[in-house]
């Protein structure tokens, strides 16, 4: 049962009554049809929320906050929960974009779900958020959905022509190191920051989340497969230390490459968890300019939005360029693919002398895989002569082959290799 009071009489009405009522006012732009609500940081000081009763806020307060105010629609659901998938499929169809808050997926996902069910009245998952206001759960947006009720929702302030001046004081395209150090510097000082991240799918097909090459294909990944490798030597050594290990013992690239990829993936959240801690935007798009201080965003389905900015900052880094020779990028892979390669690559030829191809042959042969390293002219052009030349005898020593001085000029399917560099 619902009930209000107006004019010293009570006015009973059943709870569908109050429901419906509650989700139209919300449509329609009554906030006093929302009750209750998670409010803004934005909201009148004067105003005391239930949040910031004797001024104290805790943690997970704060953090389900941020969530809310990350995006304009946001759902807390859990992977498990059928009616969260459910309506994540139907703003897919809707073409509605939404950040998910997976509480089982997340370390603190029970103590937030907690916190989360006081503050909507018990409403059942998925827990739905539009401009940081609380709409309900499936059953809710779905009847909105019908009315016709949601979308206007979605038209706000925002969508309307905006007054003379800059979306952004800056916008950084490139989410790796150097852009996500910038973008929170610049909030820290008080600007108005947006990051643009978008990675291009190799030929492969492979792409990756927040955080740039060091992160996903480059120092974090290359380093724990190095350690695999070190602990296969490590494992022939310790029978001399009076370990006694089977001689047979088998290394699994499936399981090595699930766990690096889960540990990427932590990092990845963790960053875009730090944006909105430091109240930068984030839009996973690629970036384009079409005019001075205008930029276009087109996400992963094709979506085009635009941005202003006084200024931006390019840091997109760079990606491994392909051999330009015949069944390149048919046959064969590069570093970006290879720390998620769903497969053991086995018998190897790297093309190419870089730290970054000696790296992926160091660890590769590691592995206990046949590798040969093809060289164009030297090893590690640009670095010390003696020290490279130093680094080549080692590897031959532990079973890397070298040939040198030749090129490939066309690759076919019927080669066992897989080629990388």
């Amino acid at each position: 049962m619902g009930n209000s009071v107006k004019k010293g009489k009570v006015v009973v009405a059943n709870e569908n009554q109050v429901k419906s009522l509650r989700l139209s006012k919300a449509a329609i732009g009554d906030q006093d049809g929302m009750k209750p609500e998670i409010r803004s940081y934005k909201k009148d000081e004067k105003e005391e929320s239930k949040w910031e009763k004797n001024n104290v806020k805790s943690s997970l307060e704060t953090e389900i906050q941020q969530y809310i105010s990350s995006s304009e629609v946001v759902i807390f659901s859990k992977t498990t929960c059928g009616n969260c998938s459910k309506m994540k499929d139907h703003f897919d169809e809707l073409d509605i974009p939404y950040f998910a808050v997976e509480l089982d997926q997340i370390n603190n996902g029970q103590s937030l779900e907690k916190d989360l069910y006081k503050y909507t009245m018990g409403t059942e998952l998925p827990n739905v958020f539009v401009k940081e206001k609380l709409i309900g759960d499936y059953t809710d947006v779905i009847q909105l959905s019908k009315d016709g009720l949601f979308q206007k929702l979605l038209e706000g302030k925002d969508d309307k022509p905006k007054e003379v001046g800059y979306d952004y004081d800056l916008i950084v395209i490139g989410g790796g190191s150097g852009g996500l150090a910038a973008s929170k510097e610049a909030a820290h000082y008080g600007k108005k920051v947006l990051v643009l991240d978008y990675v291009t799918p190799s030929p492969l097909g492979t792409t990756w989340g927040l955080g740039g090459t060091c992160v996903n294909v480059g120092c974090i990944p290359k380093k724990l497969m190095h350690q695999a490798a070190l602990l296969r030597q490590a494992l022939k050594d310790s029978s001399k230390y009076g370990w006694q290990i089977e001689d047979n013992a088998q290394h699994n690239w499936d399981i090595m490459t699930e766990s690096i990829q889960n540990y990427i993936g932590s990092l990845n959240w963790n960053y875009r968890v730090a944006l909105m801690e430091n109240k930068v935007k984030y839009e996973n798009g690629y970036g384009e300019f079409v005019e001075p201080h205008k930029i276009k965003s087109t996400n992963s389905k094709g979506k085009v939005k635009y941005f202003t900015a006084e200024k931006f900052l390019i840091a997109t880094g760079e990606r491994p360029r392909y051999l330009g020779i015949p069944g390149d990028k048919e046959y064969c892979i590069t570093s970006d693919d290879l720390f998620s390669l769903p497969y053991c690559p086995g018998k190897t030829l790297v093309v190419g002398a870089s730290y970054v191809a000696l790296e992926c042959a160091g660890f590769l042969a590691g592995l206990g895989l046949d590798v040969t390293v093809m060289v164009r002219s030297i090893l590690l052009r640009g670095f010390d002569q003696q020290m490279a030349d130093k680094i080549g005898e080692h590897m031959e020593e532990h079973g890397v082959k070298f040939i040198r001085h030749f090129v490939p000029t066309k690759v076919q399917s019927h080669l066992p290799d897989i080629f990388i560099y």
